[in-house]
């Protein structure tokens, strides 16, 4: 790869991460409306499909476009065209193939799927959210091969476009549901509409840049099916399930949480509440684990073992910097939202319940912010599998902790699960990026002072800004919103001043960000040329 193309591969992969993370933040945004339209029902059986669906967008985005283009790539190497019958036609048939059968597979066996989560309404949604993966093949053909000749721009703009419209279909949807007063399970179905309408617009996207290539088609090459069939099952479902931390959590969810709750004494309706209040907790994780890891997601294109075989030393001081920011920013975060939780509750979602349970679960912000980051780092440096591994292994856990602990405990279990899951990946992750990487001395970096002078100080000044508010007393949702924002970006603000003021980082790593010079400024407390 020469140097105009290595260039290319990391412009365009800036990109994708900035419209994955844009993506990102309008999914969780649009489940607050969501929610506050349906009510906890409605957001339980629009949460019961979302995974499913999730599977279907994941592997439309990440898994499979990824296979494609490693093949391309290797294949160009080699000196082979790409035409129609060696290599569009044979792939897209294995696609067609592999979600074929993962739609007749949720289509026939959606009644049975409804009985094991333990809600026999939902048969219909899920046979409808089957239909998804029929439209996987085209979509993530054509980001593969766009990947594949380093154009990054089709895949970021189909993925903007889908998401804009499946916001729009789901939040019409709510809308009609709840001035209507229609049935709740209306709004399940709406969001596998909105998938199926949101894919086809990122297929329509994708088809209009597809249209300007002149690919070859015909070649009479021999068509290696073995080498596609493996590559697209093995690299396919890895990459897939490396962009699944989130997401495997959830599934472990949507399958054991009635059934155990129900177990714990619910009524099957009371637990489907308990589930919807429980699932509050998701989009602000999303969001926090957005912030937490973030800057180093936007690294993980200029990370390779060719860098750290020429350089180590700048290298481990490029990745142990990365870690650190998102460390400090989630620690923020995690501490900052608990603190505000109880009016943050009742301001996204219209009331406080859950909100104990809640703040536990807000714990997997820090964890999930550091296991992401942490695996980002090993894929980048060609580890793929293990991380899946190791994201699996997290699954699994979760799974079990929630038919032992929600039995017992209730939400507060569930709550519990999730940290346990997402505290063994995490360690489990950074003891194996150790092992890769023994001169990452990550955690030797972490000014444990600071960073508690720091946290003390942001949490103080929320505790007196909540006192001064109660006394106000002020109790409509617009007074709330302004006292929300006004804390959380006041009281970041003075967490990262008490940050750069204690010197929880060194001179060279703030040189790593943007407005290097304010940051030293702060840091050093004097004239930055003393």
């Amino acid at each position: 790869m020469d140097g105009n193309e290595t260039n290319r591969l990391v412009k365009g992969a800036l990109l994708l991460t900035i419209a994955g993370l844009f993506s990102k933040v309008l999914s969780a945004g649009y489940r607050i409306p969501l929610q506050n339209m349906t009510g906890d029902i409605g957001f339980y059986i629009y949460q019961q499909v979302y995974p499913i669906l999730g599977v279907a967008l994941v592997l439309a985005l990440y898994g499979f476009p990824s296979a494609i283009s490693k093949m391309m790539v290797d294949l160009k190497a080699e000196g082979k065209n790409l035409s129609f019958t060696s290599f569009y036609i044979p792939i897209f048939i294995i696609l067609l193939g592999i979600n074929g059968a993962l739609f007749l597979f949720l289509f026939f066996n959606a009644p049975s799927i409804a009985g094991w989560v333990g809600d026999a309404n939902l048969a219909n949604t899920y046979r409808f959210a089957a239909f998804a993966f029929l439209l996987t093949p085209f979509s993530a053909l054509l980001r593969g091969v766009f990947q594949g000749n380093y154009q990054m721009k089709p895949t970021a703009y189909s993925q903007i476009g889908e998401q804009f419209i499946r916001v729009f279909i789901i939040i019409t949807a709510a809308v009609v549901v709840a001035v209507q007063g229609r049935d709740f399970y209306e709004v399940g179905q709406a969001a596998a509409l909105a998938s199926i309408l949101g894919g086809a617009t990122a297929i329509l996207i994708l088809a209009l840049f597809f249209i300007k290539e002149k690919p070859v088609v015909r070649d009479t090459s021999k068509v290696p099916w073995n080498y596609y069939i493996r590559t697209i099952l093995t690299l396919g479902m890895v990459a897939a399930l490396n962009h699944m931390v989130l997401l495997v959590i959830q599934f472990a969810d949507t399958f054991t949480l009635i059934p155990s709750l129900m177990d714990y004494g619910f009524t099957q309706m009371e637990a489907m509440e308990a589930k919807g209040v429980f699932d509050r907790g998701q989009p602000l994780i999303q969001l926090g684990t957005v912030l937490g890891s973030s800057f180093a997601l936007a690294l993980v294109p200029s990370i390779s073992k060719q860098k750290l075989e020429r350089d180590p030393d700048t290298f481990h001081h490029y990745i142990s910097g990365a870690m650190l920011f998102s460390f400090y920013l989630a620690v923020g975060a995690t501490v900052g939202l608990i603190a505000i939780f109880p009016e943050a509750n009742v301001l996204l979602f219209q009331n406080d319940k859950g909100t104990v349970d809640l703040q536990i679960l807000v714990i997997a912000i820090l964890l999930c912010s550091l296991a992401i980051t942490a695996s980002a780092i090993l894929q980048g440096l060609g580890y793929m599998k293990r991380t899946a591994g190791f994201i699996l292994i997290a699954f699994f856990i979760k799974w079990i902790c929630n038919q032992l602990l929600v039995p017992w405990f209730g939400i507060t279990g569930s709550a519990v699960a999730t940290v346990i899951s997402l505290l063994v990946l995490c360690m489990v992750v950074l003891f194996e990026l150790k092992r890769k990487l023994p001169g990452l001395h990550f955690f030797g970096q972490i000014n444990g002072v600071a960073l508690i002078k720091a946290t003390l100080a942001m949490v103080i000044y929320i505790l007196v800004v909540e006192s001064i508010f109660s006394n106000v007393g002020v109790s409509t949702r617009i007074g709330l919103l302004f006292y929300i924002v006004f804390v959380a970006v006041s009281g970041g603000v003075i967490f990262i001043y008490s940050l750069l003021k204690w010197r929880a980082f060194t001179a060279r790593e703030l040189a790593m960000l943007p407005f290097t010079h304010v940051f030293i400024r702060i840091h050093k407390g004097r004239n930055i040329n003393e």
